[in-house]
C-alpha cells in the first residue's frame, strides 16, 4: 500500500472532492491527526491522512507524529510520499520551486523521536533519511510532470517553530550547509524508516527565508499575497508530481529495497529481556522480529 501525508485538501486535490473510504484508526500513540482516507488506483491502494488536521488545526509541535506513522502501517503501508512548505535558503532554490529532499539536519526539541521510547532500545540505520529508490521513482515522475524546476537533493533544516526563525538563526542554517527550512519533516522521517517504509518528501519552496531582505517598500499585505500565489503555484506543481509518480508505482511494482529491513539489526535489547506487553505494544512495527515464531 501506498501512504501519503501531505497539508490539509491534498487528498482533494490528487483525487477529487469525494475519495476513498474513511478509516478511524486506534493506535497506542493516541489518535492520528486525521481519519486516513483509502481508495483504488489501479491495482494499489492508497492511504491519505492531513498531517495538520482537517481544517489545519495543528501546530507542528502538536502533530501526533507517532500515531499517524502507525496507523499507516497498521493498514499495510510499506511506500510513503510526504509534502511539505519550506523557506528557501539558497538563492537557486526560488519560491514555486520543488526540491526531492535527500539530508535532514533536527533542531526540533519538543517531539518524541521515536516509537521506542521504552522497554527496548532499537538503533536504526538513519544515515539516508530518505529512500534513494524512491527518490528517484519521484525525480523520474517529476521530469515528465512539470515544467518547473525540480532540484533532485537538498538539505532540509527541521526547526521547532510555530514562529519562523530570525535572522541570525537563518544565517546559522545556510552556515550548516542546510538549503530549505521547514518545521513538519522531523520526527515524520525517522519513525517512517522505524516503520520500515520507503520515505520520500517533495518539498514546496513558498518564499525566501529571512536572510534575504525584502526589496524596499514591500509591505506585509503585498509579501503575503505574493507566498499565497507562490503556494498555489507550487502545490500545483506538487500535485503534479505526486498524481505521476503514484501512476508509476501502480504500474511498475515496487522493488525490495533496505528499507523493509531496518530493524533486523535495530534491536539491541536481548529477546528474553523483551516484556511481551510491549511486543504486544508496538504490533506491526516489530511483530515480524520478535512475533511468535
Amino acid at each position: 500500500m501506498l501512504g501519503i501525508i501531505g497539508g490539509t485538501g491534498l487528498g482533494e486535490a490528487l483525487f477529487g472532492e469525494a475519495f476513498g473510504e474513511e478509516h478511524v484508526i486506534d493506535t497506542p500513540f493516541g489518535a492520528p491527526s486525521s481519519p486516513v482516507r483509502v481508495l483504488s488506483w489501479g491495482d494499489t491502494k492508497v492511504a491519505v491522512l492531513a498531517r495538520h488536521g482537517d481544517g489545519h488545526t495543528l501546530q507542528p509541535s502538536h502533530v501526533p507524529y507517532r500515531a499517524n506513522i502507525f496507523a499507516l502501517k497498521k493498514l499495510g503501508v510499506t511506500q510513503l510520499l510526504v509534502s511539505g512548505a519550506v523557506g528557501s535558503l539558497r538563492e537557486e532554490i526560488r519560491p514555486r520551486d520543488l526540491v526531492v529532499v535527500d539530508q535532514l539536519i533536527d533542531r526540533t526539541y519538543r517531539r518524541i523521536p521515536t516509537f521506542f521510547d521504552e522497554s527496548m532500545a532499537v538503533h536504526a540505520e538513519f544515515a539516508e533519511p530518505y529512500c534513494p529508490w524512491l527518490r528517484e521513482r519521484v525525480l523520474a515522475a517529476s521530469s515528465s510532470a512539470i515544467d518547473a524546476k525540480v532540484h533532485e537533493r537538498g538539505t532540509y533544516v527541521c526547526i521547532e517553530g510555530p514562529e519562523f526563525s530570525t535572522v541570525a538563526e537563518a544565517r546559522m542554517h545556510r552556515a550548516l550547509g542546510a538549503d530549505i527550512v521547514g518545521m513538519t519533516a522531523l520526527p515524520e522521517a525517522r519513525l517512517a524508516r522505524e516503520a520500515e517504509m520507503c520515505c520520500a518528501l517533495v518539498a514546496i519552496a513558498t518564499d525566501y527565508d529571512c536572510w534575504r531582505p525584502h526589496p524596499r517598500g514591500t509591505t506585509k499585505q503585498t509579501l503575503l499575497a505574493e507566498i499565497i500565489g507562490h503556494v498555489k503555484a507550487a502545490t500545483e506543481n506538487a500535485v503534479s508530481v505526486l498524481r505521476r509518480t503514484i501512476s508509476d508505482l501502480a504500474n511498475r511494482p515496487p522493488d525490495v529495497c533496505a528499507c523493509s529491513s531496518a530493524l533486523e539489526l535495530a534491536i539491541w535489547t536481548r529477546r528474553d529481556r523483551i516484556d511481551p506487553r510491549a511486543i504486544a505494544h508496538y504490533g506491526p512495527l516489530v511483530d515480524k522480529y520478535l512475533g511468535p515464531k
